[in-house]
C-alpha cells in the first residue's frame, strides 16, 4: 500500500518538480531518473501529443507536462503495473496541478496505456 512516505513516490515527487523546473531552465543537478526521462523527452512528447491532439505539448501546463512525462516513461520502460502507474499520477496531478489536471492526465494515460497495449498483441 502506498504511504506519503513511500521511497517510489517520494522518487517520483523529486522527478516532477525537477521535470517542471527543466521546462524553465536546464537544471546541474538531476536525478537518475530525471535524466532518463529527459534522454526520452522526444518520443514520450510524440505519445503525449497523440494521445492528446487538442492540446499541443508546448502549450499544456508544465506540471502536467511534468507528470505525464514522467508517467509515460515508465509505462514505456519500467516493470511497474500500469494501473499504479496511473494512479499515481492522478494523485500527483491532484496535488501539484490545476482543477482539471487529474482528469487530464488520467485521459492522456489511459489512451496511451490502450495504444501500448494494442502494439503488445
Amino acid at each position: 500500500m502506498k504511504t506519503a512516505k513511500d521511497p517510489r513516490h517520494l522518487e517520483r515527487i523529486k522527478a516532477i518538480k525537477e521535470l517542471f523546473a527543466q521546462s524553465f531552465a536546464t537544471q546541474s543537478n538531476s536525478s537518475v531518473l530525471t535524466k532518463k526521462v529527459l534522454k526520452k523527452k522526444a518520443s514520450l512528447d510524440k505519445q503525449i501529443s497523440v494521445a492528446a491532439p487538442t492540446w499541443p505539448v508546448d502549450k499544456l501546463n508544465k506540471i502536467d507536462l511534468a507528470v505525464l512525462r514522467l508517467s509515460v516513461y515508465e509505462l514505456n520502460f519500467s516493470k511497474t503495473p500500469p494501473k499504479v502507474i496511473i494512479d499515481e499520477a492522478v494523485e500527483l496531478a491532484k496535488q501539484y496541478g490545476s482543477e482539471n489536471s487529474s482528469s487530464f492526465v488520467n485521459g492522456v494515460l489511459g489512451t496511451i496505456y490502450t495504444d501500448l497495449k494494442k502494439k503488445v498483441k
